[in-house]
């Protein structure tokens, strides 16, 4: 992998070769599959554990295993996060979604040893504009993190464009977004949760610097209202404090001279 001049002896975040790509966006490629197939199955009176059935069957019928399960004693392929519930949902089948329902799906997995890690945010049916709102607000929140993964930038330059895609999304939309406090992205590879840690807000400028070969998971997640969150007896589920909603979006990406490359579409 060539370095950039200038970065000689500087830290970069990991660089993985061309192949290395191309085998990391097959894993991706699996987990956009398995989402795909949970939104089209997401409707009302189904179980989010019914949702978590058919996320593992994509996978494991694609020749990969679910990354998350057994993550940590984490009991399932997908972490399913409805309305004020922000990350780490644990699919149950006792949890039935309901018309208005938002829904926060977050999937990984490996693929010849190689990790994709995606998420989205979605209604069941229509949902109610302020909703919709807070879901395209993060989902741009996210795009303009992505336009960030260029050679040259350093590692907070993302976050600082995730910051201002939310501030510009508040405009946008004409209403406040909360950005998720202590949560934000990471590096990834041959393990799915690999430093540098990635936040979702913060001055430009800092950190390792990107190169070709640099690959992070870009997640920001948004509430209608507080920053803070709180996590729930099963020692997962992370909920906001004031019962506000919260939308979630990620994609794996990887830096090229050739601009963003986006491994889990």
């Amino acid at each position: 992998m060539v370095s950039l001049p200038g970065l000689r002896g500087r830290k970069v975040v990991p660089q993985r070769t061309a192949g290395e790509l191309d085998a990391m966006a097959a894993a991706g490629a699996l987990v956009a599959a398995a989402l795909r197939a949970v939104r089209e199955a997401a409707a009302p009176g189904v179980s989010t554990l019914e949702l978590d059935a058919v996320a593992e069957a994509v996978i494991r019928d694609g020749g990969g295993i679910p990354s998350f399960l057994g993550y940590h004693g984490f009991p399932a392929t997908i972490c399913s996060s409805v309305n004020e519930r922000v990350v780490h949902g644990i699919p149950s089948a006792d949890e039935l979604l309901a018309s208005g329902d938002l829904v926060s799906i977050d999937c990984g997995a490996i693929l010849d040893g190689w990790h994709g890690d995606s998420a989205v945010t979605f209604g069941v049916g229509p949902l109610i504009p302020a909703d919709e709102a807070l879901s395209e607000a993060t989902r741009e929140s996210m795009e303009a993190g992505i336009a960030a993964m260029v050679p040259g930038n350093r590692l907070t330059d993302v976050s600082h464009a995730i910051e201002n895609g939310t501030r510009a999304a508040e405009k946008r939309h004409d209403r406040a977004f909360g950005i998720v406090a202590g949560y934000g992205g990471h590096g990834i590879g041959r393990q799915m949760h690999m430093d540098p840690f990635l936040p979702n807000e913060g001055a430009p400028g800092r950190g390792p610097h990107l190169a070709p070969g640099s690959v992070l998971a870009i997640e920001p997640m948004l509430t209608l209202g507080t920053t803070e969150t709180r996590t729930l007896g099963d020692d997962w589920t992370v909920v906001t404090t004031d019962g506000s909603r919260a939308a979630h979006w990620e994609h794996t990406v990887a830096v090229t001279d050739d601009g963003p490359r986006i491994l889990t579409l």
